[in-house]
């Protein structure tokens, strides 16, 4: 059994170099983790979604758009890119590599540790699934914020870790969600999630 301390080690920032439809599924499994000052919460990601830059209408750089928000999406690789999305956080990890602005959204995780504070922080919750099963959601339960805008993935307080039991589990792909105004990139099946876990948004 892996102690507290080798589940939390951060993944090398190599990691992220992958290209973007792969490192999104290989993302799934892996724990998403947040120290505050209240102390340390996780969660399995358990969805995620591909945005493949200027060629993706869905993308926020789509056509290399590059404004005060996009700006780390243009940098390298392995970095959050927070934004907000009516009054909600989100938190995507940037890819593609220097110049090339792409990026995964982490739609969804599974609370793995620090239960008792995800629960604060989502207080009016009505079932267990709600705390975490979006990407707005996550980022209340997980205390992620504007904050952690371009912060490394490989250093606290925001990281990612290899997760626990990554391969003992089915990975399903679909369309992307809520991007109904972006003509033929709504059906690209840049969506990714594990199969019947009940943290999935939809």
């Amino acid at each position: 059994m892996r102690t507290e301390q080798e589940t939390f080690s951060p993944l090398p920032l190599d990691f992220y170099e992958q290209p973007t439809l792969q490192l999104a599924p290989a993302l799934l499994g892996c724990l998403l983790v947040k120290e505050t000052p209240e102390g340390i919460a996780s969660g399995i990601i358990v969805e995620t979604e591909a945005y493949k830059g200027p060629f993706d209408r869905a993308a926020h750089s789509f056509k290399s758009r590059r404004t005060k928000r996009t700006e780390i999406m243009f940098g390298a690789s392995g970095k959050a890119y927070t934004y907000v999305m009516h009054t909600h956080c989100l938190v995507n990890v940037v890819s593609g590599g220097t110049d090339v602005p792409e990026a995964v959204l982490i739609r969804a995780v599974e609370p793995y540790s620090g239960l008792p504070l995800i629960r604060s922080r989502r207080p009016k919750i009505k079932s267990e699934r709600q705390l975490t099963n979006g990407p707005g959601k996550l980022c209340k339960a997980l205390d992620i914020t504007m904050a952690d805008y371009g912060h490394r993935l490989d250093l606290p307080p925001l990281w990612i870790a290899s997760g626990p039991d990554r391969d003992k589990f089915v990975t399903e792909a679909g369309p992307r969600v809520g991007i109904d105004n972006t003509g033929e990139a709504k059906f690209y099946p840049w969506r990714f999630w594990i199969r019947d876990n009940p943290f999935v948004s939809r």
